[in-house]
């Protein structure tokens, strides 16, 4: 499944090189990087620097060029204040290729400067460069997406907010709505609060100098086995009993990693916050059932509101 790279990377060039429009390409990210860990279905992160980007926006056929597109994504960014867009495609024989495509102002922007932008100081290799536009590009550090020591009170938000979430867990439970629970406990619980503490506790073990990549890419790599099976416990499937398990699994995970995190700063974990709302959830997980007589069915609980805000989850 998938081309070779020098097979794929010589056809983008000689695609690029028949593009009037097109002046430049640069390859970025994993396959870009000196030390990347390279598999058959690693992406090729290209930007598509153009004279006119109306072109490659309002008509897609040309992502054709390369064979006939499995499935597409779209997206619109911004580089120095000038819109990019992206057609990220997975082709049929198995080779992804992002493209970004930029205007070529954004490369003349970039040229003399002493700070990449963050997509290309994470790695680049010039592909190709018809006028001479990156010829003035410094090296790459590799130090874009290196998460940051939080201050103190971003630190403290989001522990405060990780037990606040935990609360729709519990009740989701005991209400035996699943899916309102594995939404508060798998995507903002997991992804958007764990995810972070997990980062910094990484990083306080190296120095605060490493990726650990996209969305937990490469933390059963980078943790400890013994922490590592700690984040496998999290994981559950439908069953009520063992959601809570994973509940209570989940918060011990955070105290431990937290706790490190604190420590290594010179902060202060509330470790009153966590008492008192695992308190909390012990007493949801130990109240008997809810009856069906409270309320009517199809009809929201008490107190609840469908307005898909925050705090329409409650």
């Amino acid at each position: 499944m998938g081309s070779a790279e020098t097979d794929v990377i010589n056809r983008l060039v000689q695609w690029a090189g028949e593009q009037a429009q097109v002046r430049a390409m640069l390859l970025t990210s994993t396959r870009a990087r000196p030390d990347a860990v390279l598999d058959r279905l690693s992406d090729y992160d290209v930007i598509v620097a153009v004279t006119d980007v109306q072109p490659f926006v309002t008509d897609d056929a040309w992502v054709r060029w390369y064979g006939p597109p499995l499935v597409m994504f779209r997206d619109t960014f911004s580089e120095d204040g000038i819109a990019t867009y992206t057609r990220l495609v997975l082709y049929e024989d198995g080779t992804k290729i992002d493209y970004s495509i930029w205007p070529v102002e954004i490369l003349d922007s970039v040229r003399g400067r002493s700070r990449l932008p963050d997509e290309l100081d994470t790695g680049y290799r010039v592909l190709l460069d018809k006028d001479g536009r990156t010829a003035g590009f410094a090296a790459p550090t590799y130090t874009a997406y290196i998460p940051r020591k939080p201050a103190e009170a971003e630190f403290l938000a989001l522990v405060e907010e990780f037990w606040w979430e935990t609360s729709y867990v519990a009740k989701n439970l005991w209400r035996d709505e699943i899916f309102n629970a594995r939404y508060s406990a798998e995507v903002v619980m997991r992804f958007e609060l764990l995810r972070p503490m997990l980062e910094w506790y990484i990083e306080t073990l190296h120095d605060w100098s490493l990726r650990p990549g996209v969305l937990g890419k490469g933390f059963k790599k980078l943790l400890r086995p013994e922490i590592w099976a700690r984040v496998e416990a999290t994981f559950a499937g439908s069953g009520i009993d063992e959601n809570w398990t994973a509940l209570f699994a989940m918060c011990d995970l955070f105290r431990t990693v937290a706790s490190a995190v604190a420590d290594n700063l010179g902060y202060t974990y509330p470790l009153d916050l966590d008492r008192r709302m695992s308190d909390y959830l012990r007493g949801i997980r130990a109240l008997p059932p809810p009856v069906s007589a409270e309320r009517n069915i199809g009809s929201p609980a008490a107190g609840d509101t469908d307005t898909g805000s925050a705090q329409g989850r409650l």
